[in-house]
C-alpha cells in the first residue's frame, strides 16, 4: 500500500495516506525515515529544510519554515510562515490557451423544463419571505402544506421556505445592500422552483415584498394566475387574525401547487445542467482525491455544453495566479481581479486577515494555512477556460466554467450559488459535514476512505479510493459524472435528501445593520 502522496516532482513534502498515521522509524519509498509519528493527511519533510526555507507542495510554495526542519520530521501548521498573497497588479491575464477537448455528445438527463428556458432537477414550491418577522408563520404554514396539501400533488417533490434574517433593521439603500437584495430576487428564479413566485411579507419592513419579484426582461410579466397577486402581506387589513393569515397562505400555495403538479420530467441535454461545486471540512486529501475528481467531472460537463460554477473567494485568492491565465479573455481576467480586490477590501474593513482560514478542523486534517488550502481547492474547477465572473448573488449568464464570487462559508456559498441558478451541487469534504440543501440535491464526496466508511450513510461517493490506489482520478471523475446525471434525473436520491438533512439559507450582507 502507498504510504505517502507526493503531488509534484519538485515538492519537498508528502502527506501520509494510512488512516492510523505512520509510526516513527517507518521508511518511505524514497528512503526517508520518519523521526516521529505522523498523523494521516499531515506532511512529512522529504529533505532538510533550513529556517526560512521554502516548503513546497503542489509544485507551489505554501510557506517558509519558522525553524530548521529535518528530513523525516512531521511538519504541522505551527512550523509554517504564511507567505505574502499574490499581488493583483502583477498577474498574467488570459495567457493560457484553452485545452483541446473534443465535445462530449450523447449524454442526457431527465429534467423539468421551465418557461424561461432553464431546467430544474427538482420540482419544488418555494415560498419567499421579505423579512425575518414572517419566518415563524411561514415555517408553520410549510408544515401544514407538507401534512395536508403535498400528498394531493404527487408530482411536487417538496415545499421550502426561503427564510432569512434580512429585511428590516438594515441600511436598505446602502450600495452593498444590492448583494442580499439581488440574492433574494434571484433565489426565486432558481430552475428547481418552476417559475412560480410566492412572496410572504409583513407590510412595514424596509425591504418591501414587491422588490423580491424577479426582474424580468423588458416586455415580460410575472404570471400570477387567476388575477391574484403573488404577494401576501400579513398586515393587510383584510386579514383578521392568525387563522386568516394561514388560510390566505394555504390558498396561494394551492394555486402554485396545481401548476407545479402539471410539470413532467423530459429528456434534456447535459447543456442544461448548472452544477455548483464547493468544499467544506477540507483536509490535506481534498486537493489530491475528491477535488481533482470533481475537476475532471467539471470538464466533462463543460465539454457536453453544460455550466459549472466554482466559488469561495478566500479559498481562491491565494491561488489566483493559477486562475487568471485561464480567463477566456482580458475582460474576464479583470473581473476575477475585481472580485479578489473587493474581498480584500471587505476583509480589511473588518480588520480580518488571511490566517482566519483554515479552521481548526482543516488544520487537524493536515492543512497548514490558506495557501495550501487554496491550492487544493481550485482544482475543483478542472482545466476549462473561465468564461465569466459573477458578483455575489448575480445570475449565471454563460455556459461553460464560471467563477461565482462568494465567501467560503458553506451555507453562504450554497445560498449564493442557488441564487446564481445552480440546479445541483457537488460538495467535497474530508473532515465530514451533514450539509445539505432542500432546494437542490447536494452530492457529497469524501476525500478519504476513513470518512467514507465511518459516514457510510451520509456520503454519496468515496474519492478516497484514489489515495489508496484502488481507483484513478479519471475513473472517479467519470463515476461522479454519471452520478450527477442519475441524481439530476431523479433516479438516485442523495444521502442528505434521503435523511432530510437540510441547512438554512444564509444571506451574505456586507451592508451596515442599523
Amino acid at each position: 500500500m502507498q504510504l505517502t502522496i507526493k503531488v509534484n516532482d519538485i515538492d519537498n513534502v508528502a502527506i501520509v495516506v494510512e488512516a492510523a498515521g505512520l509510526r516513527a522509524g517507518t521508511e518511505l519509498d524514497d528512503g526517508t525515515r520518519l523521526r516521529e509519528p505522523v498523523p494521516q493527511g499531515h506532511k512529512v519533510a522529504l529533505e532538510d529544510i533550513p529556517e526560512g526555507g521554502d516548503i513546497v507542495r503542489y509544485g507551489e510554495i505554501i510557506g517558509q519554515a519558522l525553524q530548521p526542519i529535518a528530513r523525516g520530521a512531521w511538519i504541522n501548521e505551527t512550523m509554517v510562515r504564511l507567505p505574502r498573497a499574490p499581488a493583483l497588479d502583477e498577474l498574467p491575464l488570459a495567457t493560457r490557451a484553452a485545452p483541446l477537448q473534443a465535445p462530449l455528445e450523447g449524454y442526457t438527463f431527465e429534467g423539468y423544463r421551465n418557461p424561461d428556458g432553464s431546467v430544474g432537477t427538482k420540482n419544488v414550491l418555494a415560498i419567499s419571505t421579505s423579512v425575518q418577522c414572517v419566518a415563524g408563520i411561514t415555517d408553520y404554514v410549510v408544515r401544514r402544506i407538507k401534512q395536508e396539501l403535498l400528498p394531493r400533488y404527487p408530482n411536487v417533490d417538496d415545499v421550502v421556505a426561503l427564510t432569512h434574517s434580512y429585511g428590516c433593521g438594515v441600511a436598505i439603500n446602502a450600495p452593498a445592500a444590492i448583494v442580499p437584495i439581488r440574492t433574494l430576487q434571484n433565489l426565486a428564479r432558481n430552475p428547481n422552483f418552476g417559475g412560480e413566485v410566492m412572496v410572504i411579507g409583513l407590510g412595514c419592513e424596509k425591504l418591501q415584498p414587491s422588490r423580491l419579484l424577479p426582474e424580468l426582461p423588458e416586455g415580460q410579466v410575472i404570471q400570477v394566475g387567476e388575477g391574484r397577486e403573488p404577494i401576501l402581506s400579513l398586515q393587510d387589513e383584510s386579514l383578521h387574525g392568525f387563522a386568516d393569515m394561514v388560510e390566505g397562505m394555504l390558498a396561494m400555495a394551492r394555486r402554485h401547487l396545481e401548476k407545479l403538479n402539471r410539470r413532467r420530467r423530459e429528456t434534456c441535454p447535459v447543456s442544461e445542467l448548472v452544477v455548483g461545486v464547493q468544499c467544506g471540512g477540507s483536509d490535506a486529501f481534498s486537493g489530491v482525491t475528491a477535488n481533482p475528481a470533481v475537476g475532471f467531472a467539471a470538464d466533462l460537463i463543460v465539454r457536453a455544453g453544460g455550466s459549472v460554477m466554482f466559488s469561495e473567494v478566500t479559498e481562491v485568492r491565494d491561488a489566483i495566479h493559477l486562475l487568471t491565465p485561464r480567463a477566456a479573455d482580458q475582460a474576464v481576467g479583470r473581473a476575477l481581479l475585481r472580485e479578489m480586490q473587493w474581498y480584500d477590501d471587505y476583509l480589511n474593513q473588518g480588520q480580518a486577515d488571511r490566517s482566519a482560514n483554515p479552521s481548526p478542523g482543516n488544520k487537524k486534517g493536515g492543512l497548514s494555512n490558506v495557501v495550501e488550502k487554496a491550492l487544493g481547492s481550485i482544482v475543483k474547477s478542472g482545466s476549462s477556460p473561465i468564461v465569466d465572473v459573477l458578483g455575489p448573488g448575480e445570475r449565471i449568464r454563460r455556459k461553460g466554467l464560471t467563477f461565482a464570487a462568494t465567501p467560503a462559508s458553506d451555507f453562504v456559498c450554497g445560498t449564493l450559488q442557488l441564487a446564481s441558478g445552480m440546479n445541483l451541487q457537488v460538495f467535497t469534504t474530508g473532515r465530514g459535514t451533514p450539509y445539505g440543501l432542500a432546494m437542490a440535491p447536494v452530492i457529497k464526496v469524501a476525500t478519504n476512505r476513513a470518512l467514507a466508511q465511518r459516514w457510510h450513510d451520509l456520503i454519496d461517493l468515496d474519492a478516497g479510493r484514489i489515495a489508496t490506489g484502488e481507483a484513478s482520478i479519471e475513473q472517479v471523475g467519470w463515476e461522479l459524472f454519471q452520478l450527477i446525471l442519475e441524481v439530476a434525473s431523479g433516479r438516485r436520491q442523495v444521502a442528505a435528501d434521503a435523511l432530510g438533512l437540510h441547512n438554512d439559507l444564509v444571506l451574505f450582507n456586507p451592508a451596515p445593520v442599523t
